[in-house]
Formats: C-alpha cells, structure tokens, sequence
C-alpha cells in the first residue's frame, strides 16, 4: 500500500504530499523522539502527535514513509519545509494514534507494524 492509497482509505488531511507515492511496509506509534530512533524502520508510517521540525528529521534519519499528526495535531511551517524538502509526506487525522493504529491492524493494512 502506498502513502497516497492509505491516505484516501483513512481519510487522512494531506498536508504535505511530497513523496506520496512511497510504499508502506509497515508503522510505528510513538512521541519520544529517542525511542522511536532506535525502534521504528525504514518505510514505516509514524503515528505521533509531535508536529516540529525535529519529528522530520527523525523521519528523514530511519528512512520512513510518513508522518502522520494524530489528535488534530498541527504541523509548524518549518517541519512542513522541512519534510517537502526531504520528500516526508505529512498528514494528520482527529483520531488518537491508537484508533488509527487499532483501524489499520483490524483491517490487516500493515502487515508489518511494528
């Protein structure tokens, strides 16, 4: 599944679209900026509340496929820079991350969440 296809079949708020159509393997739930370097992998979704620059970079360091805002978390302009520049599709959702991760594990859409 791609970014742009989960987007669509969530409806999830495209906030940023670069890299859209980069595939999914898999997804991670976290806030702790540290914690989610040394567990989540490359191509995972991130499921955070964490909306400023620093939560990009993070991103960019794993190789991951999106950052996804939950809790109607707003992005800051500078992340929203940041990630166009570095191809981070960011979005964001009203649900709590763990809705929306329940919703994709229910369904089966990561097989591979981590």
């Amino acid at each position: 599944m791609t970014v742009k296809e989960l987007a669509n079949q969530y409806n999830l708020n495209v906030l940023c679209d670069e890299g859209i159509e980069q595939n999914i393997k898999g997804g991670y739930v976290g806030d702790l900026l540290s914690f989610v370097m040394a567990h989540a992998k490359e191509e995972m979704i991130w499921l955070t509340i964490q909306g400023h620059i620093n939560t990009v970079a993070v991103a960019s360091l794993i190789g991951l496929s999106a950052i996804i805002l939950t809790e109607k978390s707003m992005p800051t302009e500078e992340m929203l820079e940041k990630a166009k520049e570095n191809g981070i599709p960011v979005l964001n959702t009203p649900l709590t991350s763990f809705q929306l991760a329940y919703r994709l594990g229910q369904d089966g859409v990561l097989g591979g969440v981590g």
